[in-house]
């Protein structure tokens, strides 16, 4: 009989986005020194999902070991624009380090930062052999956002023949039924129901039901989904993002929410294209004076 898996819950709640109760719940007795490393893993990366980069940057410590010193370099990145450059200096060294370079941790968080910077060729180099679950997920959302549907669903294959069941393998379906749409949306909203009558609800499925209903024309409904997750999380730019769409959708004013967004991520694409829009709407302006 298999050993049972001592941090199953710990892992799904981090998938789920449950991040505080995997930091709540990370006490597990009796694990190995890998499972140990990985429950850190776990707990320094839902610290990071809350925006505690600090306090990851400062208790992780250079006699470490190598996924948590990915862990670290991830916060390192997040935390400060101006880190970037010299944080993807040094994973670009470990990643050429024959006794680093292979280690599935440090591959995950290399095709994350990869894909925060839109070098989604770079971040397969590092994650399409897989090896791990997370890191076909990740290949699932990388060839999504190239709007390569087809690479994903073979990735989605891979994970289904290791096991349909789980978490992972649930939500890169929802991700891509979403993408190709259609019959497809129902399906997505069916997995995000079943993750809410399962387990905690969290912004993450939240906002992804509200996604399906947005699909489905049904705003109403997502309004009032996206509006629960806001008061789990005000700061959640996904929620206030789709809050923007729906609101727009609605014919209810969205600028709050954007400005909210404008100040908790400055950086996400929808503030980008706002102000893009706003620099241009302001040149024609002045062309007509």
């Amino acid at each position: 009989m298999a050993a049972p898996d001592l941090l199953f819950g710990l892992r799904n709640n981090f998938y789920l986005g449950a991040y505080q109760a995997a930091i709540n719940n990370s006490d597990v007795p009796n694990l190995s020194q890998e499972d140990a490393i990985e429950r850190d893993c776990l707990v320094y990366r839902s610290y990071i999902a809350l925006g505690s980069y600090q306090l990851v940057i400062s208790e992780i410590d250079s006699s470490a070991a190598t996924p948590l010193q990915a862990v670290k370099l991830l916060a390192l990145y997040l935390s400060s624009p101006n880190n970037r450059e010299t944080t993807i200096s040094s994973l670009h060294e470990w990643l050429g380090d024959p006794a680093l370079g292979n280690n599935p941790i440090l591959r995950l968080i290399a095709g994350i930062i990869f894909m925060h910077e839109q070098d989604y060729n770079e971040a397969l180099k590092h994650t399409n052999v897989g090896g791990t679950m997370e890191l076909h997920a990740l290949n699932v959302q990388i060839f999504l956002k190239m709007h390569r549907s087809d690479y994903a669903e073979k990735q989605l294959r891979i994970m289904q023949q290791i096991d349909e069941d789980h978490t992972l393998t649930q939500l890169a379906n929802a991700w891509l039924n979403l993408a190709v749409g259609g019959s497809k949306i129902q399906e997505a909203y069916l997995i995000f129901q079943d993750f809410s009558e399962k387990y905690q609800m969290t912004s993450l499925v939240l906002n992804g039901k509200a996604v399906c209903c947005m699909h489905m024309g049904n705003f109403d409904e997502a309004e009032s989904l996206l509006l629960e997750a806001l008061n789990k999380d005000t700061k959640d730019p996904e929620t206030l993002a789709n809050l923007i769409v729906c609101s727009l959708h609605l014919g209810k004013t969205s600028s709050r929410y954007l400005n909210q967004l404008k100040l908790s991520h400055p950086d996400h694409m929808l503030v980008k294209r706002a102000s893009t829009a706003e620099e241009s709407f302001d040149r024609a302006v002045q062309t007509v004076a």
